[in-house]
């Protein structure tokens, strides 16, 4: 009987672990199923879907990446400043234009591993509490600069404001380079996040222009076309 006694709460506690890790151990979604044999230099990929609903799995690299020949801030990191090699010749292409017409943009941050998202959120969370954290930061695994597809840039000020001449510019114009903003004003219901005028996403130019044309998003670009 005492064997008994002793025996059953350490099933009990093997078989609590067990659950617990397949809870917290990201799984493939039927996305990342998906793209497992697809190149990233293809339309797929570059409109591939990452939100709190469609999550990347923790391994998930882009598949050929350089550094885009753009300034950046100065503590970007090497890692921040990496780009899937396709959306990197694109944003180098935004940048000469927009400095052309006399708008400077800096890169601020591009692709993120899923380690480093991790530890951004957990600092975000501690700082500034979980509901804060969720408006403004994705969730590891959910936040599309894993995929090495968009990048966060800034002016000289430092100061990115819709009201601001650059992000007026980059709004009008990021989908002439393939570009979408990912995270419009009036759309917070729909992306699940705040408005972000200094986040762009690279989709690839004829996706970025229908999205632009029909003032819309990727999550409903995704669904008009499932």
């Amino acid at each position: 009987m005492k064997k008994f006694r002793v025996i059953v709460p350490i099933i009990i506690i093997v078989a609590v672990t067990i659950i617990l890790v397949k809870i917290l151990t990201p799984g493939k979604t039927s996305i990342q199923e998906k793209i497992l044999n697809k190149s990233n230099s293809n339309i797929i990929t570059n409109t591939l879907l990452v939100n709190n609903d469609n999550k990347l799995d923790e391994n998930y690299k882009p598949y050929k990446s350089d550094v885009p020949n753009i300034p950046f801030i100065d503590n970007a990191t090497n890692e921040e400043k990496q780009m899937e090699e396709v959306a990197s010749k694109a944003v180098e292409e935004l940048f000469k234009q927009a400095k052309e017409e006399g708008i400077n943009f800096l890169g601020t941050s591009a692709y993120r591993s899923y380690a480093t998202q991790k530890d951004i959120y957990t600092k975000k969370v501690i700082s500034d509490g979980l509901t804060k954290a969720n408006e403004y930061v994705a969730k590891p695994g959910s936040s599309e600069h894993q995929t090495g597809l968009c990048i966060d840039v800034t002016n000289e000020d430092r100061w990115f404001v819709g009201s601001t001449k650059e992000a007026i510019w980059l709004a009008e114009n990021a989908h002439k380079f393939g570009f979408i903003l990912r995270y419009p004003l009036g759309k917070e219901d729909i992306t699940g996040k705040s408005y972000e005028p200094w986040h762009i996403r690279y989709v690839g130019k004829d996706v970025a222009k229908e999205i632009y044309e029909n003032n819309s998003t990727l999550e409903e670009y995704t669904a008009s076309k499932n």
